[in-house]
């Protein structure tokens, strides 16, 4: 039995989780050599309009909820102790330096890899971490130096084209989006009266 696991870190606002999420972290979990994949929830962007995101702990809940059922998916709310606004990359250091035993690695759509160039000390991630990249429909291209990149993994996943923002738009005005949330999720979002 192996003791180091290789886990994926699939980061997010995740507000809230959706059926898309759990499709790609159980797609990424069964169909490429990662053991386990963590949602790591991210905490109030400075970046975003407060208004619509809510409060961390909730969001940490629902995806909670959600994964439950999903032993190789986990819940993480690592960056709720991370100094702000936090960087991809202190929060690499900060998980290896706790789990020294496991091997983690970065899950992110298309979309995000073609502004990885942009990201904070983005040449230190791609140098000490693997990235394993889901097809997204998104404008613009990646950049050519990630074409063939060794530690840039392009995963089979199917496009799910479904977020939150459609979600919680469908919610506000009256719509019935149940299929697009685990049952349990959706009972928590409609009890606690969420994005009306």
């Amino acid at each position: 039995m192996k003791t180091s696991k290789k886990i994926g870190l699939y980061f997010g606002t995740f507000n809230p989780i959706h059926i898309g999420h759990l499709i790609i972290a159980n797609h990424m979990v069964e169909f490429s050599d990662l053991d386990e994949v963590w949602f790591v929830v991210t905490p109030h962007n400075p970046h975003k309009k407060k208004k619509t995101l809510l409060e961390d702990h909730h969001r940490l809940a629902m995806v909670r909820i959600a994964v439950d059922e999903y032993p190789k998916l986990q819940a993480s709310n690592v960056e709720f102790d991370l100094p702000q606004p936090n960087y991809t990359v202190n929060t690499l250091a900060y998980l290896e330096e706790k789990y020294p035993k496991n091997n983690f690695c970065l899950i992110m759509g298309e979309d995000n890899l073609k502004s990885l160039h942009k990201w904070k000390n983005y040449e230190v991630i791609l140098e000490r971490y693997s990235i394993y990249v889901y097809p997204r429909i998104s404008e613009g291209t990646v950049e050519t130096q990630f074409d063939n990149h060794k530690k840039i993994k392009k995963v089979d996943a199917p496009i799910i084209e479904l977020s939150s923002t459609f979600i919680r738009k469908g919610i506000k005005s009256g719509k019935n989006i149940q299929p697009m949330l685990s049952a349990e999720v959706w009972t928590y979002l409609d009890e606690m009266n969420f994005y009306k």
